[in-house]
């Protein structure tokens, strides 16, 4: 990948494909997701946290496969699912820092792409340098991707100041006897979201918490998905059973 901040002296006749299909996240596992996306989202993908392990950040997260470099969801000319996350649905533009203006986010866009060229069909800038349209609305889709990071930064935040994470582990058992563990993925702590004070309880109710909590919890049946996809794959290793346990405490020191 070639990420730069996109300039009008820089990129004047640069411009992006009309049509462009999900290969580059074929052999992706998963993929970021952002809180506002869950309840459509929970619906066809299970919804995980995962920890940098550098930055010990946690990240939302929606899994696409059983396995790295596994992408189920993906085909050549279709996409198992109805939603796809803005993570995946928006390259080749991403939000990144601009070179030029201190802690300041702008427009970026990825050159090594092949959805963009001088050749293609949509400009980002006219024959006088403006933005066009279709550059404008690109922009504006940024800037509420910009809202929803801040808006899962807290409520991931809230989450951890509720003690309402819990790790988890996905066992699966295959049809040639082999066994996988997927380690360091995190779901919500039921048992520590049912005790919470009716204070709290009522402060969650009022902040719209409960509807991205209830989509994750309900997004776990989705593993079952995950399945269903590898065992109609052409992967000839097939899912005979998998289920997701908690990770006591002790067990994860």
């Amino acid at each position: 990948m070639n990420i730069v901040a996109i300039k009008k002296e820089q990129h004047q006749n640069l411009k992006v494909a009309n049509q462009r299909d999900l290969s580059h996240v074929a052999n992706q596992h998963i993929a970021p997701i952002n809180v506002r996306e869950f309840p459509q989202a929970s619906t066809s993908y299970p919804i995980v946290l995962i920890k940098d392990p550098d930055s010990e950040r946690y990240r939302t997260v929606v899994m696409l496969g059983l396995e790295a470099g596994e992408n189920l969801y993906h085909e050549e000319k279709k996409w198992q699912a109805i939603y796809i996350p803005h993570s995946i649905s928006m390259v080749p533009f991403s939000l990144g820092l601009d070179p030029e203006k201190e802690k300041t986010l702008t427009a970026c866009i990825d050159l090594d792409s092949p959805f963009v060229g001088e050749d293609k069909d949509q400009a980002l800038f006219d024959a006088e340098g403006n933005d066009t349209d279709y550059f404008k609305g690109i922009q504006e889709q940024l800037g509420r991707l910009y809202d929803n990071e801040v808006a899962n930064e807290n409520f991931v935040k809230i989450l951890l100041e509720n003690d309402l994470l819990q790790e988890l582990e996905l066992n699966i058992a295959f049809n040639n006897e082999e066994k996988k563990k997927l380690v360091g993925i995190y779901g919500i702590n039921e048992e520590a979201l049912h005790g919470l004070s009716d204070e709290k309880a009522l402060e969650f109710y009022k902040s719209g918490l409960f509807m991205p909590i209830h989509a994750m919890l309900a997004s776990a049946g989705q593993v079952n998905r995950l399945a269903q996809l590898r065992n109609s794959s052409e992967n000839p290793v097939k899912v005979s059973g998998i289920q997701y346990n908690v990770v006591k405490a002790e067990e994860a020191k």
